[in-house]
């Protein structure tokens, strides 16, 4: 059972992930160290060549990234990415992306995961990117 549900995670979105918002994004389904995202086609994710552009291609990968390891914490806002690596497979055609993440360890202070981006339509594998989110210490009162 994943720490927060579809609907927390889209309320933090709303809350405080304007950019994402901006895009349309939505977190479609999560479980226990992963998670699927969309990003719906826009005109405005387009660049010259006529192909959706890799910052937006990131976005979605991090914002996955950011559900799946808030998936196993729970609400820690301050998670953060301390590292991203991305690779552009294919041009994507004109259509929704989808972010496919899972954990690949879980440590303490660290989570690294992975994120396959594909077309939403065939499902055809477009970017692969892994990337690695800091846990910020549990708070203790004395």
């Amino acid at each position: 059972m994943p720490k927060l549900s579809v609907e927390e995670f889209n309320h933090i979105m709303q809350q405080e992930l304007p950019w994402a918002i901006d895009q349309d994004m939505q977190l479609e389904d999560i479980g226990p160290g992963s998670a699927l995202m969309r990003l719906p086609y826009q005109t405005r994710s387009v660049r010259p060549g006529g192909t959706i552009s890799g910052p937006h291609m990131m976005m979605l990968a991090d914002a996955c990234m950011y559900a799946v390891v808030l998936s196993l914490i729970g609400q820690v806002k301050l998670a953060v990415t301390t590292n991203f690596n991305i690779n552009f497979l294919r041009k994507p055609s004109e259509c929704d992306l989808l972010a496919e993440g899972k954990i690949i360890k879980l440590g303490k202070r660290l989570a690294v995961m992975e994120v396959s981006v594909l077309t939403g339509d065939e499902r055809e594998l477009v970017a692969h990117a892994t990337g690695t989110y800091s846990i910020p210490p549990i708070a203790t009162s004395e």
